[in-house]
Parts: C-alpha cells; sequence; structure tokens
C-alpha cells in the first residue's frame, strides 16, 4: 500500500514539475515578445520618419555596388540624399523588414523622393532618364 502512495505521488511530483517548466519557458517566451514588437513598431517609426522628413532618402549598403550607383547619379544631378547605411546600423534588418511591409522588397537601394517611392538603382536611372525625378525634385 505505501508503494502505491509513493508511485502516486511521484507521479504528481513529476506532474507539478513539468507543469512549472511550461509556464517558466512561456513566461520566458512572452517576455520577450513585446521588445521585439516595441523593436519593430520603433524600426517602423524611424523609416516613415526618415521617408516625409527627407527630400531624398536612399536605404542602402555601405558595400553595394548598386547602392553606390543610385547616391552617384543623385551626385550628378547635384542632389544630396539622406543615406541610411543599413550594414551599419544594429537595426539594419528590422528596417529592411519595414521596407518589404512597405514596397514589397527588402533588397538595396531602396529609394525615395519626396515621399514617393522610386524603386531600386535600375527604377532610379530609368525615371531620371525619363525625367521623372527630377520634376519631383523641382516640387520641392
Amino acid at each position: 500500500m505505501e508503494m502505491k502512495t509513493l508511485k502516486k505521488e511521484s507521479r504528481s511530483l513529476g506532474r507539478y514539475k513539468f507543469s512549472v517548466a511550461v509556464t517558466i519557458v512561456g513566461i520566458l517566451l512572452l517576455g520577450n515578445g513585446p521588445s521585439e514588437s516595441l523593436a519593430t513598431n520603433s524600426a517602423s517609426a524611424f523609416v516613415q520618419n526618415v521617408i516625409y522628413s527627407n527630400k531624398i532618402v536612399i536605404f542602402s549598403k555601405s558595400y553595394c555596388p548598386y547602392s553606390l550607383r543610385a547616391k552617384r547619379i543623385f551626385t550628378e544631378l547635384h542632389e544630396e540624399p539622406f543615406v541610411v547605411e543599413l550594414d551599419l546600423r544594429d537595426d539594419g534588418y528590422q528596417i529592411q523588414n519595414v521596407l518589404l511591409d512597405l514596397v514589397g522588397r527588402r533588397t538595396v537601394p531602396q529609394v525615395f523622393v519626396n515621399g514617393k517611392h522610386i524603386g531600386g538603382s535600375d527604377d532610379l536611372k530609368t525615371t531620371v532618364q525619363n525625367g521623372h525625378v527630377q520634376n519631383l525634385l523641382s516640387r520641392s
């Protein structure tokens, strides 16, 4: 009879330990959720602020040849873009995810003129050749 009681107590203790472990893991996982959400909101707010507070914005990576070409195009137009070098920022990956949500791309460069998304380097080159970028710039 004592052996049955010990086995029942042992099973109860095992279930209790398992329940506590599951609760702790749940708390740890949920505890990290809001900070990631806040980081995403922070990155989103940053992207929106940059786009609408600057005449020209390039989301770039310092080593990317396409980003370098986009910067050079604006230099030739005698314009100075606000450049966000994603590879030099701790939140660069989050910013790229925000860009994916915003414009459907997370590649660089991503160019904005007066709040309007132009696209990447090839898109920029085309819109400069057809005069669209210059029209956008003249509106500011």
